[in-house]
């Protein structure tokens, strides 16, 4: 039965999730024509793992902290991080897509479809948070083959998959809400170096917490406590291991809903997507 012949409330739905499969079909396609992008995502992490981890193997040492029960090699501890790394440059980069699409107009008509705005911006955020997964599966396939694997199938699997899936959606939904200032494709690799690179560094993903206190760094470890990808990083290792991941998984799905719930606000087309079209005297 097609869409046009269901009752009112049963259309609408079924309209809904065809706009789902529609877009979230649209970007795996993109992708699968874009050979190098799942190259560069996987080859990234990789030469950390293979290169860094393998250079300060003996400088770094692990103690036995939660959630690992014995001392452990540096590669092992930076793993999780380099998943976080994946799912994190992927939804970065959803934001250069998204801004791509509404230079070029695509934006516009789509969000112009008869079905809730929040309801669009969420299809293409399950489609970003898909590429990630569909990424980082790769990468900790290929750092198995290296000799780096990781506690991903067991008893502790769901709670694992939860974790991903919920970080994968927090860091595209920060993408989604970075895409509404980003006016032009020229400003965007500057915005990433202030969100990507602070992201990352002053984090979990490379050292412990205890670490940067003990090193005296105390402001990168009052800032790594208030960055949300240190607790995307920490819910997926605690995940791994089957452990309590204490407040991370509240800071993750709150982040997530404030920068959905912002990114709807701000696509707008009556205003010309977001505050900065009304300060720029109107739409890009």
């Amino acid at each position: 039965m097609t869409p046009a012949a269901l009752p009112p409330p049963r259309r609408g739905a079924a309209l809904a999730l065809q706009a789902l499969g529609g877009i979230v079909g649209r970007e795996l396609f993109k992708f699968s024509r874009q050979t190098g992008r799942l190259a560069s995502a996987v080859v990234r992490p990789l030469l950390w793992l293979a290169v860094f981890a393998a250079g300060f193997r003996n400088v770094f040492g692990v103690a036995i902290v939660e959630p690992y029960d014995t001392y452990i090699p540096y590669d092992v501890y930076i793993a999780p991080g380099l998943v976080g790394m994946v799912l994190l440059f992927n939804g970065m980069q959803s934001s250069l897509a998204m801004v791509y699409d509404r230079e070029m107009g695509l934006m516009r008509l789509l969000l112009t479809a008869p079905l809730p705005r929040w309801w669009i911006l969420f299809s293409k955020l399950v489609a970003v948070a898909t590429l990630s997964l569909a990424q980082a599966g790769v990468f900790v396939g290929v750092a198995a083959l290296i000799g780096t694997p990781l506690p991903v199938l067991g008893a502790q699997t769901p709670h694992l998959l939860l974790a991903a899936v919920s970080c994968a959606l927090m860091l595209g939904a920060i993408g989604l809400l970075l895409s509404v200032h980003i006016r032009q494709l020229e400003n965007f690799a500057g915005t990433m170096n202030f969100v990507i690179f602070p992201m990352y560094f002053l984090s979990t993903a490379l050292y412990p917490l205890w670490k940067l206190e003990e090193s005296g760094a105390r402001w990168v470890h009052l800032a790594a406590q208030f960055n949300p990808f240190t607790h995307a990083v920490e819910w997926m290792r605690f995940a791994m291991y089957g452990k309590d991941p204490g407040a991370a998984p509240a800071v993750v799905l709150l982040t997530l809903a404030l920068c959905f719930a912002l990114a709807a606000w701000g696509y707008d087309p009556q205003r010309g997507f977001g505050p900065l079209a009304r300060r720029g005297g109107g739409p890009p």
